[in-house]
């Protein structure tokens, strides 16, 4: 095993009147808890199923066989994780609680405009909005899951609208080739059509607030010699 036995904490499931615990690294199995796939070996400190581990008692196989359906303790480990509750310090929720709270202002930022101006808000303003509405932020649910709430308690602070926009661009052929990456990571390509002279015609789907950055990244690389057509809301 990959994780060090001293700093590992416990993950404990409990199902009706049974108790299960196993020793975890507390940032990868929190991980796997938000749907990510990481290695076993570097979630476990060690195999073993415990019905409490302060005690040093482990859980029989006839008890993982009912509850679980399997004595592969290894599956029964990844359950525990997936279904159970992860103990962290004060200080780790903390550090998670700032993560989300950076990706959900990244995700406002860059999904969302002002409707008055048509522009993104930016990230200070954000947060300045979050905090003035005293938004609680759980660290241990996605970004994305808790993101329309969030909106709605700010939204009286801060109007914000989501919008996708389709955009046609048209690119200069000395330029298509390093165009063609920087549409792939702002938006969705719709389509793409090389022209006989080399240029290239795109449609892009995007967040709105996406649109000025993508503006000024073309607009640097063509040197102003890009069009732009928003052709859907």
């Amino acid at each position: 095993m990959a994780v060090d036995l001293d700093k590992a904490i416990i993950a404990k499931y409990k199902i009706g009147e049974d108790n299960f615990e196993i020793l975890v690294d507390c940032d990868n199995a929190l991980r796997i808890k938000s749907g990510n796939e990481v290695p076993l070996d570097d979630v476990l400190a060690t195999d073993d199923i415990y019905k409490d581990v302060k005690k040093g008692l482990h859980a029989s196989e006839t008890e993982l066989k009912k509850v679980f359906g399997t004595i592969d303790k290894r599956k029964v480990a990844l359950e525990i994780i997936k279904k159970g509750q992860i103990q962290v310090t004060t200080e780790h929720k903390a550090k998670l609680r700032e993560e989300k709270k950076k990706r959900i202002i990244d995700l406002i930022h860059k999904n969302a405009i002002d409707p008055k101006t048509g522009l993104p808000h930016p990230p200070q303003r954000i947060e300045l909005a979050l905090e003035e509405a005293k938004v609680r932020i759980d660290e241990f649910k996605n970004a994305e899951e808790q993101l329309q709430e969030i909106v709605a308690k700010i939204r009286g602070i801060l109007p914000v609208r989501f919008e996708v926009l389709e955009i046609a661009i048209k690119i200069p052929a000395r330029y298509a080739s390093a165009a063609y990456r920087i549409l792939k990571e702002n938006g969705k390509l719709l389509k793409d059509e090389w022209q006989e002279d080399g240029s290239l015609m795109a449609v892009i789907e995007l967040a709105a607030g996406v649109k000025q950055k993508l503006e000024d990244e073309l607009g640097r690389l063509t040197r102003g010699e890009v069009e732009f057509k928003i052709i859907k809301k």
